[in-house]
């Protein structure tokens, strides 16, 4: 299982989603994505779609006007 990053910071919707959506698709199940954002939409759509999706999400922070939303990759992927 390995840990990734993604910068989706001064995206907006729908492309934090997107983007992240893409890079799960490249993932392995059990590996983790952090994900960067600046939409304040992020911390409902990321969790959201992950829900629809099987990903689970393993924390969220919102620090000033930057979203971090950690997920790990169901069997799905």
């Amino acid at each position: 299982m390995s840990h990734f990053v993604l910068d989706a910071r001064h995206l907006l919707c729908p492309m934090p989603v997107i983007r992240a959506q893409n890079r799960i698709a490249e993932l392995a199940p059990g590996d983790t994505l952090e994900v960067h954002a600046t939409d304040p939409g992020a911390l409902h759509d990321i969790p959201a779609w992950c829900r629809v999706h099987g990903h689970e999400i393993v924390s969220v922070a919102h620090v000033d006007k930057e979203v971090s939303i950690t997920l790990r990759v169901g069997g799905t992927a």
